[in-house]
């Protein structure tokens, strides 16, 4: 098989590296790839996000399947561009991609099915946001553009002035161009937040592992979010029963009801969930992959990734299961100086070799590319170290000993990644 990976982070790098043990995998190639990706694919300058780029790719190199990591040529419609050719693709349609690219679709759905979510309404006038936000008496609110907005478009009130800055972000100052263009004012549920992972064919629904992701960029949950500065697979606070309602009423019913509502979705089914005091509730859905979660959990994976891609999208995923290590994993996200604010790149990174060498782990490349022989930073989170162990607290320990191996000008992260979990796990 020729297998075409489209996306060039940390996620695209665990997917390659978990793709490259399948022997039958003939050739890997990633659109654009980086530096790490490129030690096991062949990379391409093609942007991930440019469709008909990569459709002349599929057909220039003949590729057997195509993987879609990122959202943004999922919603764009790619995989619709590619099966209307013949070509096989892993990912949801571009109209089963709108349950990530709106949040306001989405939430629709879960009320007319009673999926459990946080209780919310859509505005697309600041003065009809600002109508309701002041009859809910303000904040604690959450505020979230209803498109893609890489990431930055959520911004949890605590009072009232920081819910009118969000509002004016979005609908006045348009700091999210037409993603911000409809805003949702949720209720602010309260409790741990776990991710869902579940492939699905549209009929058959096979979960995959939790994890637990950490979203701010300073130890403690201080500070702005980011895309993700580390997570940890399993999760131990999640009970079997709690786990069994996860994917019973949130990832098979809502398969169940977008197949209802004629939208069949194949592919990854990621649910961003709340452990409230009533039960798992949905904070939001994405149509792929999550990163750092993906990083924390392939390293688990003892079933050949390729097949189970290949069964979603044939639609044969009731012959399979998944077979997990009963190691769990951790992953460290390096960033850049600055991130997730303004930054530098083209850094020099010393020490990947080294980190490398460490029992169990992992170096999966996210924002990196080689000049003149090195490999140099070229985004804001850089790199994510993955390490597995027979505890919580050997794979920390793991991973921050690979960590303090590398090095690169202004690089940060965070020191306590699963750290209260392995706490918990030791008491």
């Amino acid at each position: 098989m020729r297998i075409l990976v489209v996306g060039s982070g940390a996620r695209e790098h665990a997917m390659v590296w978990c793709l490259a043990q399948n022997p039958s995998v003939d050739r890997l190639f990633a659109a654009p790839g980086n530096a790490g990706i490129a030690s096991e694919a062949t990379c391409l300058p093609v942007d991930a996000d440019d469709i008909a780029a990569v459709i002349e790719l599929v057909e220039r190199e003949g590729i057997d399947l195509t993987v879609v990591g990122p959202e943004a040529p999922l919603v764009g419609g790619l995989v619709d561009s590619l099966e209307s050719r013949g070509y096989k693709v892993f990912g949801p349609s571009k109209t089963a991609a709108r349950i990530e690219g709106s949040k306001a679709w989405a939430k629709d759905l879960m009320q007319r099915h009673g999926i459990p979510c946080a209780a919310s309404r859509a505005f697309e006038r600041f003065e009809d946001a600002l109508e309701y936000l002041d009859a809910l008496g303000g904040a604690p609110v959450v505020i979230k553009a209803d498109g893609l907005a890489a990431g930055k478009g959520v911004t949890v009130a605590q009072d009232r002035a920081e819910a009118i800055g969000a509002l004016q972000a979005c609908l006045v100052d348009r700091a999210f161009g037409e993603a911000g263009a409809t805003v949702l004012i949720e209720e602010r549920l309260s409790g741990p937040e776990v991710s869902a992972f579940a492939l699905t064919d549209g009929r058959e629904v096979l979960p995959l592992v939790l994890a637990q992701d950490f979203k701010r960029i300073g130890d403690g949950d201080e500070g702005p979010n980011t895309g993700g500065m580390g997570a940890y697979s399993p999760v131990p606070l999640v009970d079997a029963a709690t786990e069994g309602r996860i994917w019973d009423e949130i990832a098979r019913a809502t398969v169940r009801a977008m197949d209802a509502e004629g939208v069949r979705f194949k592919g990854l089914l990621y649910a961003g969930l709340m452990l409230t005091e009533d039960g798992p509730k949905v904070l939001e859905f994405n149509c792929r992959f999550g990163d750092p979660e993906t990083e924390a959990v392939l390293p688990r994976l003892r079933s050949d990734f390729g097949e189970l891609v290949l069964a979603t999208v044939e639609g044969t995923l009731s012959s399979y299961k998944a077979h997990w290590t009963d190691e769990v994993s951790v992953t460290v996200v390096l960033a850049s100086g600055g991130y997730p604010g303004e930054y530098r790149t083209g850094m020099p990174i010393a020490g990947l070799e080294a980190a490398g060498e460490v029992d169990g782990v992992v170096v999966f490349h996210a924002g990196t590319k080689e000049r003149q022989g090195r490999v140099v930073t070229a985004g804001g989170r850089v790199l994510a170290v993955s390490a597995l162990g027979a505890t919580l607290a050997e794979a920390r320990a793991r991973a921050y000993e690979a960590v303090e191996r590398i090095s690169f000008e202004g690089m940060q992260y965070r020191t306590d990644i699963a750290a209260r979990a392995a706490e918990e796990e030791r008491s």
